[in-house]
């Protein structure tokens, strides 16, 4: 099953169209697509039905879609969690993922123009996992059902702020407005052959910057979801950034940033693409705290 967020609806969408859930149900399930996760299980068991299988279509309008999970209560994110970005970075494997916060306001959609404040701006291709029951404490082995589907993001991150100070400060560095577009739709995992070994990658104006596999993670999903349950209850709708592979733009000689008017094409296999189009914002290129 695919959801996406059209037009500020959720719809499931289907190879020939789009459904819109709160017509296809008769009211039973809100047109909010952050809702639906607080009635997960119900809301799967009614859209394998015919009501939901064969209601009307509607066009797919790419442009018009938003973030597949627009108001998440917490957004978690995994560092180094990829061998090969760990030596570029020069640092060591960490033996528990290294965890961070995003903040959701940072979250936008798979085509949205995101504003640069600074000339530091790096990107990140990454897996996300969304949430879909409430996971307290569980294991590894049991991660996966706790999971509603898989969607892809870029953690994009202001380089000087995120390492600035004693104390590196990676939430304020990787949460300005727009530095977490996600979609175009999530994805259940029940859809892939693997969904711990899919291809990944990104390009700058149609250069590849970063090509990888999730099978690569140092810490695959369902390691990452025990080990945050472990100290955090994840809620329904929450998302974890699972890391990302090399090819970063701060650890290449010269260091390579975006810059306004390029555009940042980031996909996944059997999720899609993000195609976000950088421009310049308040205070470019010196940014805050300059």
């Amino acid at each position: 099953m695919r959801t996406a967020h059209l037009g500020n609806r959720l719809v499931l969408v289907h190879e020939d169209g789009a459904v819109d859930v709160e017509k296809a149900s008769v009211g039973r399930f809100s047109s909010d697509p952050q809702a639906v996760f607080d009635r997960w299980e119900e809301f799967t068991a009614w859209a394998r039905t015919p009501a939901a299988q064969d209601a009307e279509r509607m066009p797919l309008e790419e442009r018009r879609l938003g973030a597949p999970v627009p108001r998440p209560r917490q957004v978690f994110a995994v560092a180094l969690n990829y061998a090969d970005h760990i030596a570029e970075s020069a640092l060591d494997t960490p033996a528990r993922p290294a965890v961070f916060t995003k903040y959701p306001t940072s979250l936008a959609g798979p085509y949205d123009t995101v504003e640069l404040p600074s000339a530091m701006v790096d990107w990140e291709v990454e897996l996300v996992a969304v949430i879909g029951l409430r996971a307290h404490r569980v294991r590894a082995e049991d991660a996966w059902k706790h999971v509603a589907g898989l969607t892809l993001g870029q953690d994009l991150s202001e380089r000087r702020i995120q390492l600035q100070g004693p104390a590196p400060q990676f939430a304020l560095g990787k949460s300005f407005p727009g530095f977490s577009p996600t979609g175009p739709v999530m994805v259940t995992p029940d859809e892939f052959a693997d969904p711990d070994d899919l291809a990944l990658g990104c390009a700058v104006d149609g250069e590849t910057m970063q090509a990888s596999r999730t099978g690569r993670m140092v810490f695959p999903v369902a390691e990452q979801i025990a080990w945050l349950s472990a100290v955090c209850p994840l809620l329904p709708g929450d998302l974890v950034f699972t890391g990302t592979p090399a090819g970063v733009g701060g650890a290449r000689t010269p260091r390579r940033f975006l810059a306004p008017g390029e555009e940042l094409h980031s996909w996944i296999d059997g999720i899609g693409a993000l195609r976000n189009r950088l421009v310049a914002g308040v205070g470019y290129p010196d940014g805050p705290g300059a």
